[in-house]
């Protein structure tokens, strides 16, 4: 949660255009907070990787979707059941299917490398990747000729 203070000082002319980032994620912030489907594990690999999962349990590759917006990850579930299909008659709806959307912020230079559904989980990938212009380079120092 960003406090007030962190408000405050991106309110400060200093931050050129800052103002449009910190809306964006807290836009993202707080469409998540009201969401909780489905669940949902980020685990960091190495500073520069993380591994998101999604449990997507009844959910087909074909209803899910995985889009990146304006340095937005959002992840869309919408579900048709073999029982929609065949007009079967469902005695116990235990297992969630209902439509979701999911939102991430992505952090700068962070990029979506893969997603794969496997066993009723959707597996993303978030890597780093930062330009080679934007890497940090040592500047070789030349001693002056007398």
């Amino acid at each position: 949660m960003v406090s007030s203070f962190a408000w405050d000082l991106f309110k400060d002319p200093f931050f050129i255009g800052f103002n449009r980032e910190m809306e964006r994620l807290s836009n993202v912030q707080l469409a998540s907070r009201q969401v909780s489907y489905p669940p949902y594990d980020l685990v960091k690999l190495n500073d520069d990787t993380f591994n998101l999962s999604l449990a997507v349990a009844g959910f087909s590759k074909e209803n899910i979707s995985v889009t990146v917006d304006n340095s937005t990850l959002i992840i869309k579930g919408d579900s048709l059941t073999e029982s929609d299909e065949d007009n079967s008659e469902v005695l116990h709806k235990g297992i969630a299917t209902r439509k979701f959307t999911r939102t991430f912020a992505l952090g700068e230079y962070m990029e979506v490398t893969g997603a794969e559904l496997k066993d009723g989980m959707l597996n993303i990938q978030v890597e780093r990747i930062v330009p080679e212009d934007k890497k940090p380079k040592e500047i070789p120092v030349k001693v002056a000729k007398k």
